[in-house]
């Protein structure tokens, strides 16, 4: 889960695996593969270092680099 701040200050926790599309527009947009759609204050920027920090701390970023290994040809 991450922390994003909705626009009335209250900050609401959110599950990175759902999100499928984070946009500026100026405000910050976050698609959920539901189709629910999040307007929050953080930048772009920051929603998706958050999600990559999460990805990191479950371990998804050594297990996707581990698939990868395993698929490519000997």
């Amino acid at each position: 889960m991450i922390s994003v701040t909705r626009l009335n200050g209250k900050q609401m926790w959110l599950n990175a695996l759902l999100i499928e599309m984070v946009e500026e527009t100026p405000d910050t947009y976050i698609t959920l593969t539901t189709g629910k759609r999040l307007i929050v204050l953080e930048k772009a920027e920051e929603v998706v270092e958050a999600v990559k920090s999460y990805h990191h701390g479950v371990g998804m970023h050594q297990a996707t680099i581990k698939v990868q290994q395993m698929e490519e040809p000997s």
